[in-house]
């Protein structure tokens, strides 16, 4: 299982990576690999509107099941990864890279302390399996 340390995790699978004031969140290896071969991306959110941590950005269908993608941090939409919609099956290619699915600029930056990180993740997805 491929776990970054350059990011936080929430424990309902997305990853949040922060560069300065901006916060770029997609999905874990994990998570794409549960779901399997995922076949339709939408995001419910645009540029310029206001997401609160918590709150449903995306929606993910795979050929076993759908998933909503929550955000783990508030802020204001800056960019939504339009490209997933033509080639959805990217979430399952490069999770981590390519499959970004929207970026915010941050208005609660201390709502990432709750988060976990690499390790605390990888041990979290270690006690889930057993």
């Amino acid at each position: 299982m491929n776990i970054p340390t350059d990011r936080k995790y929430a424990q309902t699978d997305e990853w949040v990576k922060v560069d300065g004031n901006i916060a770029t969140i997609g999905v874990s290896d994990y998570a794409q690999d549960a779901l399997s071969d995922i076949v339709y991306f939408e995001a419910i959110v645009a540029v310029g509107d206001t997401v609160t941590a918590g709150q449903q950005i995306c929606t993910l269908e795979s050929v076993k099941a759908a998933a909503d993608v929550n955000s783990s941090v508030s802020g204001t939409v800056v960019a939504v990864n339009e490209d997933l919609a033509n080639a959805p099956e990217t979430v399952n290619q490069d999770p981590y890279d390519k499959a970004w699915m929207i970026k915010l600029e941050l208005t609660t930056p201390a709502e990432l302390e709750k988060l976990l990180d690499a390790a605390a993740y990888s041990q979290y997805l270690e006690s889930r399996s057993h």
